[in-house]
């Protein structure tokens, strides 16, 4: 009676629910700062800071306190994909926009354009409706949205 009782609960948690407890199988665990820099640099990944720093709490810093593993590996796949100069230039500091798949929540990075870089995304990822606002996007096969804001790339991993 009592695995009857607990089968039953375990129907009744919605799928809404089940994310909240783990928004993305893929997405890992959370990262320090010194772990994702020292995985980032192992694989030849820089970074650009316009205020020189990491602190989260600062906008002008580019930190990756409390990203998540997946988006860590998400990039070090495309540098070895691309094999082009991979420069990340916003990660989870303050500043950008909100939502479950953010920044601030360790989903999402900036890149800085260059032109290799454009040509691998724009020929390897399938071209997919255009963000809400107006931003051009692509889709990799994994799942991974690119999109193009113009002086950079914004990479959401799931």
């Amino acid at each position: 009676m009592k695995l009857n009782t607990s089968i039953a609960a375990l129907a009744t948690l919605s799928v809404a629910s089940a994310a909240t407890l783990n928004p993305s199988p893929r997405s890992g665990t959370k990262l320090t700062q010194s772990q994702a820099a020292s995985r980032l640099s192992a694989a030849g990944i820089t970074s650009y800071s316009s205020g020189g720093c990491t602190d989260r709490t600062n906008p002008t810093c580019t930190s990756y306190e409390g990203v998540y593993s997946g988006t860590v590996d998400g990039a070090v796949t495309l540098k070895g994909a691309c094999g082009c100069a991979l420069v990340i230039t916003g990660g989870t500091e303050t500043g950008h926009a909100s939502g479950t798949y953010s920044h601030a929540n360790g989903y999402k990075f900036d890149f800085r354009k260059n032109t290799q870089l454009d040509a691998y995304v724009k020929n390897s990822f399938t071209r997919i409706a255009d963000r809400g606002d107006g931003y051009a996007q692509w889709k990799s096969a994994a799942g991974n949205i690119y999109c193009d804001e113009g002086n950079h790339w914004d990479v959401t991993y799931y």
